[in-house]
């Protein structure tokens, strides 16, 4: 007998360390250094890649951001600027795409 519906999961499963974390930011910067603990410390826990660009080494990316810094970029979508929320990032890596 074949049965009438099937259980389907169109997603594939999700692994936060499929992500990568980009921080932007600048030398001196106070606020840069805060959202680089908050980003070492949610892609330590989660086995996620991070990397940081210098606004001060790319002009490009100085000029999209240079009001903005630090800017977090998750897997190079902007996910926040100024202040890094760690449950909100940390949320961000693990809960599914839509």
């Amino acid at each position: 007998m074949t049965p009438l519906f099937r259980r389907t999961n169109p997603q594939p499963p999700h692994h936060p360390e499929d992500h990568l974390v980009t921080l932007i930011r600048k030398p001196g910067c106070h606020l840069c250094d805060d959202a680089q603990t908050v980003v070492e410390k949610v892609c330590a826990d989660l086995g996620v890649p991070w990397e940081q660009k210098d606004i001060t080494e790319d002009r490009e990316l100085h000029d999209q951001y240079w009001e903005q810094i630090p800017v977090v970029l998750v897997d190079g979508r902007q996910h926040t600027f100024w202040r890094v929320n760690e449950e909100r990032l940390r949320r961000a890596l693990t809960e599914q795409s839509k």
